[in-house]
């Protein structure tokens, strides 16, 4: 290799031609060096600033940081994954959910929890702040009325992040979970009898109608009859009875459904009064098919007085006790007459 100050000395010898037999030395050579090791030199400075490109990329990408964000997720207790509120009388009226709220970077955030659920009353944490990668759990509670119509409605859940290092964020960053109310069914009735007492003859016919009201919140069917026991001990003293209708369907809250039930009284009752008891029972389906705590039923019992045999317009037993009495009042009035003549005819012998 040459440098360039020796080729600035060497003198340049005449080009070769076939004349004079010289052959091109010397200057030729040494040019050609110089532009191989300029070459070499910006070969290796590539190499150089590509090995520094390489090195600071890595570095440059992990100083880069992420924007503000939240996760997050709720889910019911239920199996149905909807969340179930119980509104007949006596129950707790509310339902939950159970929420998770998680900040995935490395932003110190204060997240704004905000629950609508179709006019109900909610009840959640206003904010929850949270560090790095942290998370925190929570419960969504809803709350419905008393005998609230059976229904379903949207539950909303909203974490919004409203702080991010103590500024607000650069983006909008939130996370929205939406879930299914229930407001759950329930069966309510109630039985009321038209004539809870009456007095009847023998071998009389009357219809015994009984009102059925659905207090559910909810249309329900209601199984209707006589118990089996009360229909068995009447049958056996001589009645026939007859129910046209076994069940009814009713709104909820509608008016009653009245609800007939035949009876014909003995033919032969005796001499005596009798009483007699027909036990009348509603049942709500629905409850027999769906509340665990079983059948839902009512009764409503009533009496029947069957009058025995009588003289027209008397009793037989008190008439003639009567008639015994009135025997001895007269009989006694004759017992004095006749004691006062006789002692008249004593007095006066010779009358």
């Amino acid at each position: 290799m040459c440098l360039v100050s020796e080729c600035t000395t060497v003198p340049l010898l005449p080009k070769a031609s076939p004349q004079n037999g010289y052959e091109g030395q010397g200057g030729g050579s040494c040019i050609g060096d110089t532009m191989k090791a300029l070459q070499r030199s910006f070969f290796l400075l590539a190499i150089y600033m590509a090995s520094i490109l390489v090195i600071a990329t890595p570095a440059a990408a992990q100083t880069t940081v992420s924007v503000p964000a939240v996760d997050l997720q709720c889910l019911s207790p239920n199996p149905s994954g909807a969340v179930d509120v119980p509104v007949y009388p006596g129950a707790t009226l509310t339902g939950f959910a159970n929420c998770k709220v998680t900040n995935p970077n490395a932003y110190a955030e204060r997240i704004q929890i905000q629950v609508t659920a179709d006019g109900l009353v909610v009840a959640a944490p206003g904010t929850i702040s949270l560090g790095p990668g942290a998370e925190s759990e929570f419960q969504t509670t809803v709350r419905a009325d008393q005998r609230m119509t059976m229904s379903g409605r949207n539950l909303e859940v909203t974490a919004t992040v409203v702080e991010a290092n103590g500024a607000p964020p650069p983006n909008t960053a939130e996370s929205k979970i939406q879930m299914i109310i229930n407001i759950l069914q329930f069966s309510r009735l109630q039985v009321e009898a038209e004539q809870p007492f009456l007095q009847l003859s023998p071998k009389t016919d009357h219809n015994f109608e009984f009102k059925v009201y659905n207090q559910g919140n909810w249309a329900d069917k209601f199984a209707v009859g006589v118990t089996d026991e009360s229909r068995d001990k009447l049958e056996d003293k001589g009645f026939q009875i007859s129910i046209p209708l076994v069940s009814v369907e009713i709104e909820s809250m509608a008016a009653p459904t009245k609800v007939r039930v035949l009876v014909r009284t003995p033919k032969n009752q005796g001499w005596s009064d009798e009483y007699h008891t027909l036990e009348f029972m509603a049942i709500s389906e629905f409850s027999c098919r769906y509340e665990t705590s079983g059948c839902n039923a009512m009764a409503q019992m009533v009496t029947i007085y069957v009058r025995g045999v009588y003289l027209p317009g008397f009793e037989l037993i008190p008439s003639l006790a009567m008639l015994g009495m009135a025997a001895a009042v007269i009989a006694r009035r004759n017992l004095e007459e006749d004691e006062e003549e006789l002692d008249w005819r004593e007095a006066a012998p010779g009358l």
